[in-house]
This record gives C-alpha cells, structure tokens and sequence, in this order.
C-alpha cells in the first residue's frame, strides 16, 4: 500500500554575521509558498576598562522599514555587553526579504552582529 503522506521538508536556515556596524541578511522569495521565520539578531561589544561613557545600539530594519531599535549605557568594563533581538515574520509567497541590522556605538566597539533567520514549519 503506497503512502499519502507528503515528505518532511527541511525547515530553512539563514544566517550573517560580521564583525563590522551593518550586517544584511537577503532571503530569496519562494514562488510557491509563503513562510514564517523566527529572526534573531545579536550585537556584542567590547567594553573599555573606563567606560563612563560608553554606549551602544541596535535597529533592526526588515524590507528598509525600522523594526526595533533600542541604545543602552554599555556596562561590564573590559569585558562584552550586547543587545538581543527576536521577532517571527510572515513572508507571503513570492517577495523575497531583507534583513538590516545596524549597531552604532560610541566608547564600545562591535565584535560581532548576528542575523539569524529560522524557517517556522
């Protein structure tokens, strides 16, 4: 007897990451199906010793529209700090999309930005 089930599909799996202030993530559109993907963005920074000052921030940007954007005092001198980020988007079939994250600091300095894209089946 021949079986009616139709075959697991591998969910999707994206993923950027620099060591720089932006970081995009493009992801090509299916033309058959729409998809939901959990996003995932980190920044770390390194912190200086004296860090009275010290400052950073993440905006995340999907398809060139502000999604999120925090700026927070950065702490733990001479060690990292860093912002998270997590929101799930629907992509209709056809479109592809466009991840952003830009981090900016002022004292800190950015060691990684992290896009992460996980298709929801």
């Amino acid at each position: 007897m021949a079986s009616s089930a139709k075959p697991e599909s591998k969910p999707e799996f994206w993923r950027t990451e620099v060591g720089d202030a932006v970081a995009v993530l493009n992801i090509p559109g299916a033309l058959k199906r729409s998809r939901t993907f959990d996003i995932d963005v980190s920044l770390l920074v390194r912190v200086p010793e004296d860090n009275a000052e010290a400052r950073h921030a993440l905006t995340l940007e999907i398809d060139g529209k502000q999604q999120w954007h925090r700026s927070i005092a950065s702490s733990c001198p001479g060690q990292t700090d860093g912002l998270d980020y997590h929101c799930r988007v629907v992509v209709e079939a056809g479109p592809a999309l466009r991840i952003r994250a830009v981090a900016d600091t002022r004292g800190s300095v950015v060691q990684r930005l992290q896009i992460e894209a996980r298709e929801d089946l």
